[in-house]
């Protein structure tokens, strides 16, 4: 198999607290606004490195709930995994990964972040009981997705 035909997979948490909003970071890298997140190590177990990316990027431990999305990136071939969460410690701190934190409605989401990232948040705020499977291309929702 050659370099060009592999895959990475991400996860991503989206942390929702009492009143059904959701926390997106700013991050530093690149200004987005999105559910804190990322690479799973190659040897990493996928709740074990949920847990490690949500508390490099926000400081807080979490407890994953429910699988609420996959989500493939057309253009770079990354897969993402992403969970509704809770917190169970730690508190909010900024980081080296993110610059700002913030609690969002689903409106608000839709307005902050890109399509490709929106649409995680509004998946796991839906809380439908099932994964949404959907294709991107970094920005915009491709197709329709189940």
């Amino acid at each position: 198999m050659d370099q060009d035909s592999r895959h990475s997979v991400s996860v991503a948490g989206v942390i929702v607290d009492d009143q059904g909003r959701a926390l997106l970071i700013q991050r530093r890298d690149n200004g987005h606004w999105e559910a804190p997140g990322g690479v799973l190590e190659l040897n990493e177990d996928i709740i074990s490195g949920l847990r490690r990316e949500v508390q490099e990027e926000t400081g807080l431990e979490i407890e994953p709930e429910l699988l609420t999305g996959v989500y493939k990136n057309m253009k770079h071939g990354i897969v993402a995994l992403v969970f509704r969460c809770h917190i169970t410690g730690g508190s909010l701190v900024v980081t080296d990964e993110s610059k700002a934190f913030r609690w969002v409605t689903a409106d608000e989401a839709r307005v902050l972040s890109v399509q490709a990232f929106a649409i995680r948040v509004l998946d796991a705020l839906a809380g439908t009981g099932y994964p949404a499977v959907r294709e991107h291309d970094g920005v915009r929702i491709l197709g329709a997705g189940i």
